[in-house]
């Protein structure tokens, strides 16, 4: 049987009743060429990794049919989920988006320029910017977020409501360490 190994702990292949799948083929060969490594963490991070890779282009997909980019749905979604007016300072979206400031400044000009946000003075500080959501900004990331619940709905409808709350949970405990804000 193709998820027999030779490894230790509780992954030693699918659950009764459930279907072997790719990681669990990619496991039973490294438990095969290499019986004295433990390789059960594969059994998990694998499969998160080739779930980040299908759900990228699920996203791709959702946002593309709305005419946006990934990193524009990011940097839009921002300002959306910081309330009215939708505004934020180009250093909060740099934390929040995690890219550089000269990224961000390059995706601002370009979400400028196509008339999803703009640029106000801060009223604070006469040097600094604002970037605020305009409404066409607001539509445009309201639609694609909706269409991606929609599909990430879909992609998570193979388990129940308990289990993708223990799931998140648990999902949580791993991230937390790198989720940490200094």
């Amino acid at each position: 049987m193709a998820t027999e190994g030779t490894g230790t702990g509780a992954g030693a292949g699918p659950a009764a009743g459930a279907a072997a799948d790719e990681v669990d083929r990619i496991v039973a060969a490294w438990r095969r060429e290499t019986p004295g490594l433990d390789v059960e963490p594969l059994e998990v991070l694998s499969r998160v990794a080739r779930l980040s890779r299908y759900l990228d282009r699920l996203r791709r997909d959702a946002f593309a049919a709305h005419a946006l980019e990934t990193w524009e749905f990011d940097v839009l979604a921002a300002l959306r989920r910081s309330g009215a007016p939708h505004e934020l300072s180009p250093g909060q979206l740099v934390v929040q988006t995690l890219v550089t400031s000269g990224t961000m400044t390059n995706r601002v000009d370009r979400l400028v320029a196509r008339g999803l946000v703009r640029r106000l003075p801060d009223p604070t500080d006469g040097r600094s910017v604002r970037v605020r959501l305009t409404a066409e900004g607001t539509a445009a990331v309201d639609a694609a977020l909706a269409d991606l619940v929609r599909a990430e709905h879909r992609l998570l409808g193979v388990l129940p409501p308990q289990d993708r709350r223990e799931l998140a949970a648990l999902l949580r405990r791993v991230t937390a360490p790198f989720e940490q804000r200094s």
